[in-house]
């Protein structure tokens, strides 16, 4: 076995989910739990398929995240994984429960926009994904005006009200 670490490869500022699902019908009920979630959302999905073809299958409504979707489903090339890339002014937050809802997915492995590196297992079978490092580690414990900060700024963008 050989232990790889993937640099999950986009803009600074765009957000992924990471995850891994069992099915190929999974592309498109994924693709469906997104759209329905969120009307007009910008994404781009793709999944490893784990047997016959075992080709790297694609959805979204955007194509640039389609493109980085693609290229990093192949990068990583770990069967049954997915990944979904949102477009600028969509989040994670917003469609992650519609995703867990969605029968085939598995696991969810990270939603972030941070730089992210996978964890693969690579065996004489195939490709595995053993977890991810999602951005960096703390640099110390938030204190009263860091609480204070982290309070306004998420009413600041609409998360808290009052």
């Amino acid at each position: 076995m050989q232990l790889i670490t993937l640099k999950i490869e986009k803009p600074e500022d765009v957000n992924f989910i990471l995850g891994q699902t069992h099915f190929i019908k999974s592309v498109e009920d994924i693709h469906e739990a997104l759209v329905n979630a969120v009307p007009g959302i910008k994404f781009g999905l793709a999944f490893c398929e784990a047997s016959d073809k075992c080709l790297v299958r694609w959805s979204g409504t955007d194509e640039a995240m389609i493109e980085l979707a693609k290229k990093n489903a192949q990068a990583i090339g770990a069967g049954h994984s997915f990944i979904v890339f949102l477009g600028e002014g969509f989040y994670p937050i917003n469609v992650l429960n519609a995703l867990k809802m969605v029968p085939e997915v598995c696991r969810i492995f990270c939603a972030t926009a941070n730089p992210t590196e996978v964890l693969v297992a690579e065996t004489g079978q195939g490709r595995g994904i053993l977890g991810v490092v999602d951005g960096s580690a703390p640099k110390g414990v938030e204190d009263e005006e860091d609480i204070a900060w982290r309070k306004s700024f998420l009413r600041k963008i609409g998360y808290k009200i009052g």
